[in-house]
């Protein structure tokens, strides 16, 4: 815009420039789990058929405090505290859901999930493709997932690779507030199951907010990355608590003359290996980062995928995985 040389077209740059600007760079933060609040807050109001469901979301305000408020402001039909029952009320929301409603079904923690794991991978997720497209299930399972703070092994397990398995389900793991506020909306408006999955650790983490990502209209394009940090000797790919740990890494090694780029996948199914693929074939070196054991994990797919694609010929060392260790979380 600079280089044009004319007055006015330099004053009406500078005055577009600010104003994009100003969308871009946060003028205020929120905490990850205020923006999910703010998300379904948001959505509630704009569509009468979004309600929410789970164990303590409408009294206590959510076990972290992630629903607070919204039982005052939209009343007891649409946020309902549930029986300790996952297989029975995650049954209910599937079945608002193919009745046309659109439910926010949540999981104190995802391990408890597992006992509605036959409504989440058969009923909704494969209903769409066995009606023949005739029978839409748009639910989003959400809530946390991976380790917390010291609530040890029958709590602490990371399902992403699970969920991802499966035919049908998008899935979602935020790393920020943005992410988290724009893709929950994404995921709520969107007309298949979509299991968006929290994390304990990161909920009381303050992001910048933008000007943008504060707007009732704010969403984020499900199956697309972000590029957190721009480098050019390293990909570190990782998502949800990951990123954070992948930043840090980066921070160290750019002390170390090295020049590190950090991909938060943000979407893992569908996977968007674009982006992934095109930073690999720039950076040459390959590094992923999971919350979960090492078996069967999605920096598996991600090495996988790297290895059948032409980013292969592009890599000058072998790949390196970071992972959880292959054991029960002892604490």
């Amino acid at each position: 815009m600079v280089t044009r040389g004319f007055c006015g077209i330099l004053a009406n740059a500078t005055k577009h420039m600010a104003n994009v600007l100003s969308r871009r760079f946060a003028s205020t933060s929120m905490p990850v789990r205020e923006a999910i609040c703010a998300a379904m807050d948001e959505e509630m109001a704009r569509d009468e058929s979004v309600f929410l469901l789970g164990e303590e979301v409408a009294r206590y305000g959510g076990c972290y405090k992630v629903s607070k408020g919204l039982l005052q402001k939209y009343g007891e039909n649409r946020v309902l505290d549930t029986p300790i029952t996952e297989m029975g009320f995650t049954g209910i929301a599937v079945g608002a859901a193919m009745a046309g409603m659109r439910p926010i079904c949540e999981f104190m923690t995802y391990n408890f999930s597992m006992q509605a794991i036959d409504q989440v991978v058969n009923s909704a997720a494969k209903t769409y493709y066995m009606s023949a497209g005739r029978v839409s299930v748009p639910i989003v399972f959400r809530g946390a997932n991976g380790a917390g703070v010291g609530v040890a092994a029958q709590h602490s397990q990371d399902f992403v690779a699970w969920y991802t398995h499966c035919p049908g389900l998008k899935v979602i793991s935020p790393y920020s507030s943005e992410d988290a506020k724009g893709l929950l909306k994404a995921a709520i408006r969107d007309d298949n199951p979509v299991v968006f999955m929290e994390n304990e650790v990161l909920y009381s983490e303050v992001f910048p907010m933008s000007d943008e990502a504060m707007s009732p209209n704010f969403l984020l394009p499900i199956g697309v990355a972000k590029i957190e940090r721009l480098g050019k000797d390293a990909t570190i790919v990782a998502y949800s608590l990951g990123v954070k740990r992948a930043l840090e890494a980066a921070a160290q090694l750019k002390g170390q003359g090295i020049d590190a780029e950090v991909i938060n996948l943000r979407t893992l199914r569908p996977l968007d290996f674009e982006t992934i693929k095109k930073s690999v074939m720039k950076t040459h070196h390959l590094v992923t980062i999971d919350n979960g054991w090492p078996f069967g994990n999605i920096g598996a797919e991600v090495v996988a995928q790297v290895v059948e694609s032409e980013a292969f010929d592009y890599l000058d060392g072998p790949i390196e995985r970071v992972t959880g260790v292959d054991v029960p979380m002892p604490y």
